[in-house]
């Protein structure tokens, strides 16, 4: 067992979360609503980044919302930061090595829909890699041959929407582009976007997906829209808009995940 599992398994005291849930932009405040929470910097964790981007806290927090043990990541390594695809893969392989089984992540992203407006919150259904990296490239074993086919897990984003059903928030549905960033997209970049079949785009969150499918997690994936993408309103994109709004969809996908862990057990389905 390697150090940061044992680390991670003694913080725990005695918990067996089996639900991971990584906070995007403008979900940060959610780890204040864990009951009987324990706190551990991502320094205390060999392996865990060191965010650079402003609204990740940088802590895993262990301990229960609603009705779930759950363990949550309050920041995450970008590609764009170190241009290295494999950044979260120590912190997948200590959630796994714990036994968690299920993992949510949860992003800001840039909408191509003129409907689904800054503030909207989409449950992404599938995801297209436009970045040319993948993290399991220079993976020795046959196992870097990941089946893609039900990246987003059936059950898991049924359970969302049930949720968002029943506390009437709206909750669009579509597929993710992943672009390398930091730099946002062009107006032609989102042009080809469309035609390709995305209806949002952002910088994050598909390494994670690969990676987590690679070690058998099951995986949902949401996204906050922030913006409207490049060249759909005239206006030049900026980090500050993402700031600013994220704390909107945040709102309301975090009304969607507190009934949806009220209402679930962390208990894995037979």
């Amino acid at each position: 067992m390697n150090e940061t599992v044992t680390r991670i398994i003694e913080q725990l005291q005695g918990r067996t979360p089996r639900v991971a849930l990584v906070l995007g932009s403008g979900l940060g405040g959610l780890i204040d609503e864990v009951e009987e929470a324990v706190r551990v910097p991502y320094s205390d964790l060999p392996g865990f980044p060191h965010s650079g981007v402003t609204g990740h806290a940088g802590l895993l927090v262990s301990g229960r919302l609603g009705t779930t043990d759950i363990l949550m990541l309050a920041g995450r390594a970008h590609y764009y930061e170190t241009g290295n695809p494999t950044a979260m893969r120590p912190v997948l392989e200590a959630l796994a090595g714990i036994g968690v089984e299920e993992l949510i992540l949860t992003n800001a992203a840039g909408s191509l829909e003129t409907e689904m407006t800054p503030g909207s919150v989409m449950l992404v259904t599938d995801h297209i890699n436009f970045s040319g990296t993948n993290p399991l490239i220079g993976e020795p074993s046959d196992r870097r041959f990941v089946g893609m086919t039900e990246a987003y897990d059936p059950q898991l984003c049924a359970r969302i929407e049930a949720a968002a059903i029943e506390t009437g928030t709206p909750l669009h549905r579509g597929v993710y582009m992943w672009f390398s960033g930091p730099s946002f997209e062009t107006p032609a970049e989102i042009r080809a976007a469309r035609i390709l079949g995305a209806q949002a785009v952002g910088m994050s969150t598909v390494p994670e997906v690969i990676l987590a499918r690679y070690l058998g997690l099951r995986v949902a994936a949401c996204s906050v829209i922030t913006n409207f993408a490049a060249g759909m309103t005239g206006d030049e994109l900026s980090h500050d808009e993402t700031k600013q709004m994220a704390p909107i969809g945040g709102k309301r996908l975090a009304t969607i995940l507190r009934h949806m862990f009220s209402t679930v057990s962390s208990t894995p389905e037979t």
